[in-house]
């Protein structure tokens, strides 16, 4: 692990290239003391000549989610401080005081330069797995409900960027319903029409939670488990919500 890894205190791959990679340099580079784009190229090359089977490390996550946070949190137009706040929280969560102290002050750098949120996602979607781009998408909405509102350019947003990634429009409205209040919201949850027989709510339920059980982000390091075991609660409480309504 090179030296700006070590600075981190997490294992990267992946995102060392790329979009993600310009975008950490210019962090770096601009407001970053003791690192240099130049550094970032040095590791990217020892990462290169030591290629692991697996490209996805945990740090290629949190990386992702700067840069994915920094597009969101703009595309009102300003950057809220409880956007930045929640950010911030969520990081010291999962990954302690000092390395989320380290990766918010990227994030103040990522934030000021401009990013195409098509070609991160690419780079994302060809080096991440379905499951963890869920959980990428989650922590977007989270992002988003920071400040109390979501607006549609923020909802907009989120859901080009799911696009990018591949994820269809029955998990994005899944996920998104995870973060609004309204009567048939169990239902999007669960991705069935208020409609569904019984039988079909079970199927459903169980195909849920298969489809996002933590232990498919274990790869990624416990860090990343909290956010994933918040998503699967929501499965398991719109469950109970549609059987006690229904009696089943």
């Amino acid at each position: 692990m090179g030296n700006f890894s070590k600075w981190l205190g997490a294992g990267l791959g992946f995102t060392l290239g790329g979009p993600i990679g310009a975008a950490i340099g210019f962090a770096l580079g601009s407001f970053v003391d003791g690192f240099s784009d130049d550094d970032l190229k040095e590791e990217k090359q020892t990462y290169q000549n030591n290629k692991r089977t697996v490209d996805t490390q945990s740090g290629d996550f949190e990386m992702s989610l700067l840069v994915l946070a920094s597009i969101v949190i703009k595309a009102d137009g300003k950057v809220d401080k409880r956007e930045l706040d929640f950010v911030r929280t969520q990081f010291l969560s999962m990954y302690g005081k000092q390395r989320a102290n380290n990766a918010f002050k990227l994030f103040k750098g990522i934030v000021k330069k401009k990013i195409s949120a098509r070609q991160v996602c690419i780079q994302i979607r060809q080096n991440m797995s379905h499951a963890s781009r869920l959980q990428l998408v989650h922590f977007l909405f989270g992002i988003a409900k920071a400040d109390e509102f979501v607006v549609a350019a923020e909802v907009d947003e989120i859901k080009k960027i799911a696009g990018y990634l591949y994820i269809n429009q029955r998990d994005f409205d899944s996920i998104k319903a995870m973060f609004y209040d309204a009567t048939d919201n169990a239902y999007k949850i669960l991705e069935i029409e208020k409609s569904a027989s019984n039988s079909e709510i079970k199927t459903a339920y169980r195909k849920m939670v298969k489809k996002y059980h933590p232990d498919k982000l274990r790869d990624l390091g416990e860090e990343h488990i909290k956010g994933a075991k918040e998503k699967f609660q929501s499965i398991q409480e719109a469950y109970e919500k549609i059987k006690n309504e229904r009696g089943i």
